[in-house]
């Protein structure tokens, strides 16, 4: 039987910690919440590797790389009392994650029958500040907006702009946006009104559907 206690200790010391990820909430949240709970059955015994892991049968929808989503949430600078809200959130691993971080945080996922394990999975570890809404994930969720961090859990080719419209001023929104095997992870920030960004480091990940760069004509 797999010892998975011994393996997020490892993923923390091995995967995070060499990867600059210094934030000890987050070392403690990711060291705790149990990754092999949100994989398929086949995926648990690997759940811990420093790869993109499978969230459902088909495969195309795929966690980030722990040590990626660990400095994705570093780079938010997530404050206790944050609203978040999380775009793909899958079966809900970095919606868990985040909880740990912030005030509350909620996830948007279109995949219904992910949204709906993931609730259940919260549910389940007795997480209380956080939900998984079943809803267009590029429409952001707009209820219980605005949000002081948008986490963007996925690569994307572009962001739309119903994201930043439900940033706070002085908001920040996190994404890795990829055009081919590489990308880049960037932050935003949302200032009177006006939205700046900064390359923060390299980085992919496993596309989220519903983000790609409308295609230009050629004649």
């Amino acid at each position: 039987m797999a010892d998975y206690v011994q393996s997020r200790t490892r993923m923390v010391d091995n995967q995070l910690r060499t990867n600059d990820i210094t934030d000890l909430r987050i070392l403690d949240a990711m060291g705790e919440v149990p990754r092999e709970t949100f994989v398929p059955e086949e995926q648990k015994s690997i759940a811990y590797i420093d790869e993109d892991i499978p969230m459902n049968g088909a495969g195309l929808r795929k966690m980030l790389k722990p040590h990626i989503l660990g400095k994705l949430l570093q780079l938010a600078s997530i404050a206790k009392d944050d609203v978040v809200l999380v775009v793909g959130a899958g079966t809900g691993y970095s919606v868990a994650i985040a909880s740990k971080l912030c005030d509350s945080v909620v996830g948007v996922e279109q995949d219904e029958a992910m949204a709906a394990e993931a609730s259940t999975i919260l549910a389940d570890l007795g997480i209380e500040n956080a939900a998984v809404i079943d809803g267009e994930m590029r429409q952001g969720y707009a209820s219980d907006a605005p949000y002081d961090v948008i986490v963007i859990d996925g690569s994307v080719e572009s962001i739309p702009s119903a994201l930043f419209d439900q940033l706070k001023n002085d908001g920040r929104l996190v994404a890795i946006e990829q055009s081919g095997p590489t990308g880049e992870a960037n932050i935003y920030y949302k200032t009177q009104e006006t939205v700046s960004s900064r390359f923060a480091f390299n980085a992919s990940g496993a596309p989220l559907p519903g983000f790609e760069k409308p295609k230009s004509f050629t004649f």
